[in-house]
């Protein structure tokens, strides 16, 4: 019972990346590349492809397909690493598992198709964010919840007294 507790949080591991296939799976099968669907004024679903790191960072160079496979596969490894052998606390587990899903599932895309597919697309007028999709915002939102347990919860205040 204890190693189901202590490993539980891994189970948004498939969840995330499964909901992040079966998006992307519907953008392929449904729409055409470059096409796009507005469904508010300040939103669209699109078909992209991003072929560089975020926000298609180096997408026009030929190393970015190895730096981009190389990066996810150490940052995949040393997440999956460090929350099997040790016990952070359960915010920062949860954190990182957000992380570690989103990373798998868009490693998947590069590995299968050479690109990542993105799809959720903001903008305003003539302004618009780069697109994105599910593995990019667990990325964000385990960033976030990171970010926010060091900064300001009793995890990271723990953590910062017994330095």
């Amino acid at each position: 019972m204890q190693a189901m507790q202590r490993y539980a949080h891994l189970l948004l591991v498939p969840f995330v990346f499964l909901l992040d296939r079966w998006t992307k799976y519907l953008i392929i099968e449904r729409l055409g590349y470059g096409d796009a669907i507005s469904v508010y004024q300040w939103l669209a679903i699109v078909h992209g492809r991003n072929r560089g790191g975020f926000f298609g960072f180096m997408s026009q160079r030929d190393v970015a397909h190895v730096i981009f496979l190389i990066i996810p596969i150490a940052v995949i490894a040393g997440l999956a690493y460090y929350l099997v052998v040790y016990r952070p606390p359960l915010w920062t587990r949860l954190s990182l598992t957000f992380v570690l899903s989103g990373a798998i599932g868009n490693l998947y895309d590069r590995i299968a198709y050479g690109y990542v597919v993105e799809f959720i697309l903001v903008h305003y007028e003539r302004y618009q964010w780069p697109a994105f999709n599910v593995a990019d915002s667990a990325i964000t939102f385990g960033i976030g919840i990171w970010l926010y347990t060091q900064l300001f919860s009793k995890e990271g205040a723990r953590k910062t007294a017994r330095k």
